[in-house]
């Protein structure tokens, strides 16, 4: 890396392709390095995933500053181009590269508040349809709570309507018991007294 902040221009892509090469080779012989860490026994095992890790993290790191430096250097030569194209131009007072483009950032910006517009209005439904199923759930809620409430009358009722139906049974043996022993005083005083 010390290399490559002093090479000149010409040579500065070699010794950029030498440092990834080098890198992608490192990272191939870690993921063996991985596989050989977990055949260790299991006491060494946790201590040599360790180390592997923290060499994959140090050539991630070399792998960034590779790419910054490459980086800093698309922008420093980009720069320059750019700095070399405004000294070779010519200037005149009439020049037509001079026009703003302004119907096109127009349009541009009229898409851009379509796109704001349509997005709030889908918010909006989104919104509309979250409240709505929230209202439903209030109302399936009390549905469901007086559901329950006519169970459980029914429940009480079905209870009760045992409890007049056997009722009902011991009255009716109860009627005809005292019709019997009433028929029988009658026959007797009848009989007896006649």
């Amino acid at each position: 890396m010390g290399h490559l902040e002093t090479s000149d221009k010409e040579s500065v892509h070699l010794v950029e392709n030498e440092i990834q090469a080098r890198i992608d080779n490192i990272f191939s012989n870690l993921e063996r390095l991985e596989i050989l860490s977990s055949k260790e026994p299991p006491n060494k095992r946790q201590s040599a995933k360790l180390r592997v890790d923290q060499l994959k993290y140090d050539v991630q790191h070399l792998q960034t500053a590779l790419r910054n430096f490459q980086h800093r250097r698309y922008l420093r030569e980009q720069q320059e181009r750019q700095r070399e194209e405004l000294l070779a131009r010519t200037f005149t007072t009439n020049d037509s590269d001079t026009t703003i483009p302004i119907d096109e950032t127009l349009q541009f910006n009229e898409s851009l508040q379509s796109a704001h517009r349509g997005m709030d209005e889908l918010i909006g439904s989104g919104t509309n349809i979250l409240a709505g199923l929230r209202d439903q759930r209030v109302t399936l809620k009390g549905t469901h709570k007086k559901i329950l409430d006519v169970a459980n009358m029914l429940g009480l009722s079905n209870t009760v309507m045992r409890l007049i139906e056997k009722r009902a049974f011991q009255d009716k043996f109860l009627m005809l018991g005292g019709m019997a022993v009433t028929c029988l005083i009658m026959f007797l005083v009848v009989q007896y007294l006649t």
